[in-house]
């Protein structure tokens, strides 16, 4: 086999890896925004606790003798619309930050990149607990924590890429040719980072369905009796031994959807490069 046929099959096979994660990431996003529309009553008890599989539950009954498939449904919206804002969130911010601290020439922009650093080397999820208790029961809390959790990573990529451009010749030579700063943003700068940027908010997403949902697991946002993929595995942890629907169904969930975005946003980076590259 040479080169040119490995080549070929390599692509073709990150294709079929982009197509598959794109499929699963839809399917479980279709899933978390569109379950409530066909679930009943998340908090409503329909049985005995942690009854098994039967007609009426297919996934059984929970600790409280609630239906599982109706708080699968319900519980997947919170995580992925709070994973959403918080990206959003954090795109905006990091961007603004970014190529502001990129195109600072003087030692102010290193002197200020040094202050988002400290916040890089705080663990995430102590940051997410202090901020998030801060306003208990609240899903926007967890949501702006998420965000500011996530924005020094993504100020720190758009830092770098805004220097290396902001340097650039063509730059040099629009500011001799007068052209004003916001001028020079909106049409070299912005285009020229915009690859690196969409990457990165593709993994900073990836990140925040992951604090997001743990800090359902840990309780934080809206409480019980409101239905969240995170709280529900650790709501469930007790009745393992009797059932495991309760806790396994939004932690295969949860997985599903992290691993299939991650391959989802390495798959759209790769194509990103190979379309700079070309």
């Amino acid at each position: 086999m040479n080169a040119g046929t490995t080549g070929a099959a390599k692509v073709i096979r990150a294709r079929w890896v982009l197509y598959t994660a794109a499929v699963l990431a839809g399917g479980v996003t279709a899933l978390a925004l569109l379950g409530p529309l066909f679930a009943g009553q998340p908090a409503e008890q329909v049985g005995g606790p942690y009854q098994g599989s039967s007609w009426p539950h297919p996934l059984g009954t929970d600790g409280l003798g609630r239906d599982v498939l109706d708080r699968v449904l319900h519980g997947g919206r919170v995580v992925v619309g709070l994973a959403v804002g918080a990206t959003a969130l954090a795109t905006a911010g990091g961007l603004v930050l970014g190529v502001a601290l990129g195109s600072v020439r003087h030692r102010a922009g290193e002197l200020l990149m040094r202050v988002v650093d400290v916040l890089l080397v705080l663990p995430p999820i102590l940051l997410l607990l202090l901020l998030a208790t801060g306003l208990p029961g609240s899903d926007l809390a967890v949501l702006l924590a998420v965000a500011l959790v996530t924005t020094p990573t993504t100020t720190r990529v758009v830092r770098a890429a805004t220097h290396r451009v902001a340097r650039a010749d063509y730059v040099d030579v629009a500011r001799a040719r007068g052209d004003g700063w916001w001028h020079i943003l909106r049409r070299d700068v912005l285009p020229a980072i915009a690859r690196p940027v969409l990457a990165e908010s593709g993994l900073r997403f990836v990140t925040a369905v992951y604090l997001t949902a743990t800090a359902g697991f840990l309780g934080l946002g809206q409480p019980a009796p409101a239905a969240n993929w995170g709280r529900m595995v650790a709501e469930n942890l007790d009745g393992a031994t009797l059932t495991m629907s309760p806790f396994l169904a939004p932690a295969v969930l949860l997985v599903l959807f992290t691993v299939s975005v991650n391959l989802l946003a390495d798959g759209i980076a790769d194509l990103l490069a190979r379309g700079g590259a070309a």
